[in-house]
Order: C-alpha cells, then structure tokens, then sequence
C-alpha cells in the first residue's frame, strides 16, 4: 500500500512539475513574441499556381487589444489599410474610397489570397492567456533541441482549439507550430526560421504559414525591420487614420 501511494505521489508530482514548467516555458516565448508597443516592416510573399506576388506593409501594434496596417506595395494594393480596436476591425480601400467593417465568419476569410486569415492577423494575445500547457517531449528542429507542448484553449474565442508548438529549448523560441479545429483536424501548420536577437529578445524573422486545406507553397512572413517599445502616435489607433 505504502508504494502504491508512493508510486501515486509521484505520478502526481510529475504531472505538477510537467504542467508548471510548460507554463514557464510558454511565459518565456511569450516574452520573446510580444511587447508593449512594436512597429514592424514586412513582406508578404503569397505563393499561387503558376507564379507569387509580395505585398510590402508596415505595421503598429499596442498591447493586445489595438493594431493599424498599411500596404506599402504593390501599386494595386497600396494605401489599403487596416484597423483592429478590441475585436473589430475595419478595412479601408483607397481604390473605393470606403472602409468596410469585418465580423463574425467573415473574419476567416483569407487576406489577399494568402494562407492568413483576418483572424489570423487580428490575434496577438499572449498564448499564456488563452492555452493550457504541457510539455508531451523533445525534438531535434535544424540542429536546435526543443521542447514539443500541447496548448488547449481555455478560453471560447480562441481561433483555434488545440495547438502543437516545438519551442527551442535555448532560445525560448517557436520554431514549428500545428494549428487544430475542435474536431481535431489540422488546419495549419507554420514553420519559423532565420532567429535573430533584436533589442535584448530572440525573434524569427522568416515564418510560412500553410493552410493545409490548401494547395499550395504555404506564405511567406519576412521580416524587414522591427522595433520593439516604440513611441507611437495615439492617433494611429483610430478611424481617421484610415483615410489620411
């Protein structure tokens, strides 16, 4: 009886130590992916059947809860911008002259053909807030070591139910992540590349994200520049900047 229980402690204490280390690891990529404020330079190369286009942007973010966005290029998308306050978001197009407000399902639609989602593009919040963790083992990424965790959504406007994330174990960086639907179906999969240490924090400058009901190359995130606590204008984060 007495090693029964042994035996039962331990399992316990394990379980304990394994759910309270996944939390400290997810704290720490959290801390590397996000920041106060950011403004960041990217392109978007959106690969399709026979040929691939890049769309420039320049983006601000504050916290979780504000974004703005402008396309940079090409010429027919320039000057589009996008607003997200809380969860709405609104799109202005300079071609119309109109800014459009996206909601409810409209929100998974893609953006521009790409393999992101407005959803997508809309979630900043910290996985700590939103996932329950546990480490389930260990895998060798490009010669890097990382930790495998399983996030479960504690929360019932999480974009996606379940996630795996492959964090470098050094680095407290993800470097592979595999997105799942409630039925358990995997909806997406991104891989991260190209880590480099920006301003005290590691930080993948190359990301794809492949929508796997899709065909396709997946798209391509590159970093071009990226500043983190940055000052910004709280005139950013609101309607009339759509159409300045």
């Amino acid at each position: 009886m007495k090693y029964l229980i042994t035996i039962l402690f331990s399992m316990f204490f394990a379980t304990q130590l394994s759910a309270q280390d996944a939390t400290e690891i997810l704290n720490k990529v959290d801390d590397n992916m996000n920041s106060e404020t950011s403004i960041l330079k990217s392109d978007m190369i959106i690969y399709g059947r026979r040929n691939s286009r890049t769309v420039t942007s320049v983006g601000y973010a504050e916290g979780n809860n504000k974004s703005f966005s402008e396309y940079l290029a090409p010429a027919r998308e320039k000057g589009t911008k996008m607003l997200k306050l809380e969860d709405n978001l609104w799109i202005y197009s300079p071609s119309t002259d109109r800014t459009i407000q996206l909601s409810g399902h409209m929100l998974k639609q893609s953006v521009m053909g790409s393999d992101l989602s407005y959803e997508d593009m809309m979630e900043n919040r910290k996985l700590t807030e939103m996932y329950d963790s546990e480490v389930i083992g260990e895998e060798l990424i490009d010669d890097r070591n990382t930790w495998i965790l399983q996030l479960t959504a504690k929360v019932d406007d999480a974009s996606y139910e379940s996630r795996k994330i492959w964090v470098d174990t050094e680095r407290y960086v993800p470097l592979r992540e595999e997105l799942f639907a409630k039925s358990g179906q995997l909806l997406k999969k991104t891989e991260l590349r190209e880590v480099k240490q920006i301003d005290g924090r590691w930080y993948p400058t190359k990301m794809n994200y492949k929508d796997m009901l899709k065909d396709g190359k997946g798209t391509d995130f590159v970093v071009l520049e990226i500043e983190f606590d940055a000052e910004i204008p709280a005139y950013i984060f609101s309607k009339a900047a759509l159409k300045k």
